[in-house]
């Protein structure tokens, strides 16, 4: 490693192993200066439970990322409330934190448990061990917290590190009929894992064109990803918060479907603010209000995906 000394500008180069700590204390010897120095972190071999089986595995239509390169477009509130309108349905589902933010875990919640980064640090424990049950029948959670920030810098660019999720998930997703993976509006380790252990995709959107960018900057991702790593991987964009009183909005609404035809989901989330009094008491849109109109029409999505799902296990050869 290279340490710089912050007074005289002196670079000084270290064997990693010096210390074990991240961050020390260093005294130039050019200029007698104490200074404040830090280790820098290195890219970590990934270590695997089946990466062969990950590699070539694709039976992952139970799968499904929720993502956007935007953020805004209700990711997490789509997450939460598709996940609990699916185990209203009577399916077992898991969803999975994926963003070091936690929004999805404290919108259910729960706050300062393990996450999948413990999981993998403690990696002879099965990862039924890190996932949780939630306050809603049919529904667990793989919670997110702090320390999902370290996954990646610890492991982003490391060979073979976008199966990591996959190799992990595969343990456990026979346990479950629907698994709902949660990212950050950005590109790198996350997003990533999620495409690649995910054959659906699920792409929020608002009426607005400028949410379209971050729709095409997805897609071309899931090109990329099905060229590269999952090549089963499909998308649908779902638009949400549509105000129905705005003409405006039901116009772009109708030209971005004509758009990206064949690619939208039927069903569309309108603007509800019994979404954010829920958010602000921590629960499900349903779950606070069963007027809700937002809530309901998670519902719908949640058939419309049941629905799909089982036209595409008997249209399989």
């Amino acid at each position: 490693m290279i340490i710089v000394c912050q007074k005289c500008r002196t670079r000084f180069h270290l064997d990693d192993d010096v210390t074990d700590q991240s961050s020390f204390v260093a005294r130039c010897s050019v200029c007698n200066h104490l200074f404040s120095a830090f280790k820098p972190i290195r890219v970590q071999e990934v270590t695997f439970l089946d990466l062969d089986h990950a590699r070539q595995d694709h039976a992952n239509d139970h799968v499904m990322t929720i993502g956007n390169r935007k953020g805004g477009v209700a990711k997490t509130t789509t997450c939460l409330n598709l996940g609990v309108s699916l185990a209203l349905h009577n399916k077992n589902v898991l969803l999975v934190d994926f963003d070091a933010q936690a929004n999805l875990t404290l919108s259910l919640g729960q706050k300062q448990q393990p996450t999948f980064y413990d999981a993998q640090k403690a990696f002879g424990r099965p990862l039924d061990d890190f996932i949780i049950e939630t306050a809603y029948p049919n529904l667990w959670l793989l919670p997110s917290g702090r320390n999902m920030v370290l996954l990646n810098k610890l492991y982003f660019g490391a060979q073979h590190f976008e199966y990591m999720l996959k190799d992990r998930l595969n343990t456990v997703k026979a346990q479950f009929d629907f698994i709902l993976i949660d990212t950050p509006p950005s590109i790198e380790f996350y997003t990533l894992n999620a495409l690649t252990a995910s054959n659906r995709v699920l792409i929020p959107c608002q009426c607005d064109y400028l949410s379209t960018h971050g729709v095409d900057q997805v897609m071309q991702l899931i090109r990329l990803i099905r060229q590269k790593a999952n090549p089963q991987i499909q998308s649908r964009i779902l638009f949400t918060m549509l105000d129905p009183a705005s003409h405006s909005s039901r116009l772009i609404l109708s030209k971005i479907k004509d758009l990206y035809k064949g690619q939208t989901f039927n069903t569309v989330i309108e603007m509800d603010g019994s979404l954010k009094e829920a958010q602000i008491l921590s629960m499900p849109a349903i779950h606070y209000s069963q007027k809700s109109v937002a809530g309901t029409q998670y519902i719908e999505l949640a058939k419309e995906i049941i629905a799909n799902r089982d036209d595409s296990l008997q249209s399989a050869p």
